[in-house]
C-alpha cells in the first residue's frame, strides 16, 4: 500500500512539473510576441509595448487612407497595402543631399526582401510639381528600382505634407528644411505594419540603423 501511494505521489509530481514546463513555455511564447516590436503614436515616438490584438490596438494610432500617382502612372492607395509590411520615407529626385544616401540604403531593403511580396517601399515626393511621373519613372530606371516592390509616389503637396506630419510625424525636430518655402527633409525611415501601425523609426543614413530595419521587417513577417 504504501509502495503504491509513493508511485503515485511520484507521478503526481511529474505531472506537476510537466504542467509547470508547458504553462511556462505558453507563458513565454506570448510575451514573446507581445514584445517582439513596440507599437508608436506620437511624434515623440516613446514606445508602447502592446499586445497584438490586444483592445488597446482598437483605436491607437493608424495611418490614413491615401491616393497617389507612382513611377508607372498607376494609382496606388492604401488598400495596395492591405496586409503587407512597408517602409515609407519622403525624398525628391533632385535632392543632392541626404537622398542618394537613403536611396543606397533603401536599395539594400529592397534587394532583402525582392522575392517577399508582403513586404513594400513608399517613398513620397516632397515636390510633386517638380516630380511628375515622367521624372519619378527616370529616376526609378536609373536606380534600379523595381516596380511593383519600391512605390516613388507624387500627389497633391498639401496632401503629401499632411500626412507626412500627421500620420508618419515628419515633423521639424525629425530633419531639415529643404527651404523656406518648402517642407522639411527627414532622413527617417518609418516601418509600418500589416495594419497600418508604425513599428519602427530608422536613420536612413546609418547603415546600422538600416540593418536593424531589416531585422524589424523580418521579425513582423515571422509573426504574422
Amino acid at each position: 500500500m504504501k509502495k503504491l501511494l509513493k508511485k503515485r505521489s511520484l507521478n503526481s509530481v511529474i505531472v506537476i512539473a510537466l504542467l509547470f514546463v508547458f504553462n511556462t513555455q505558453a507563458l513565454n511564447a506570448t510575451v514573446n510576441k507581445t514584445i517582439t516590436l513596440p507599437y508608436y503614436n506620437s511624434a515623440e515616438f516613446s514606445p508602447q509595448w502592446l499586445t497584438p490584438g490586444s483592445a488597446e490596438l482598437k483605436d491607437f494610432h493608424t495611418i490614413s487612407d491615401f491616393k497617389w500617382l507612382n513611377q508607372d502612372g498607376d494609382y496606388i492607395s492604401s488598400s495596395t497595402f492591405d496586409k503587407k509590411i512597408y517602409v515609407a520615407s519622403f525624398f525628391f529626385t533632385t535632392c543632392p543631399g541626404i537622398c542618394p544616401k537613403m536611396r543606397s540604403q533603401l536599395f539594400q531593403v529592397q534587394q532583402e526582401f525582392l522575392d517577399n511580396d508582403n513586404v513594400a517601399i513608399i517613398s513620397h515626393s516632397i515636390q510633386p510639381a517638380n516630380d511628375t511621373v515622367e521624372v519619378l519613372k527616370k529616376y526609378a530606371d536609373d536606380n534600379a528600382i523595381k516596380s511593383g516592390k519600391w512605390h516613388l509616389v507624387t500627389g497633391e503637396r498639401d496632401d503629401i505634407y499632411k500626412i507626412a506630419r500627421n500620420d508618419y510625424f515628419a515633423n521639424e525636430d525629425l530633419g531639415e528644411f529643404v527651404s523656406n518655402k518648402d517642407f522639411l527633409h527627414t532622413e527617417n525611415l518609418v516601418l509600418v505594419d500589416e495594419n497600418r501601425h508604425i513599428r519602427g523609426i530608422y536613420n536612413g543614413l546609418n547603415k546600422a540603423s538600416v540593418t536593424h530595419l531589416i531585422s524589424d521587417i523580418k521579425t513582423l513577417t515571422n509573426t504574422k
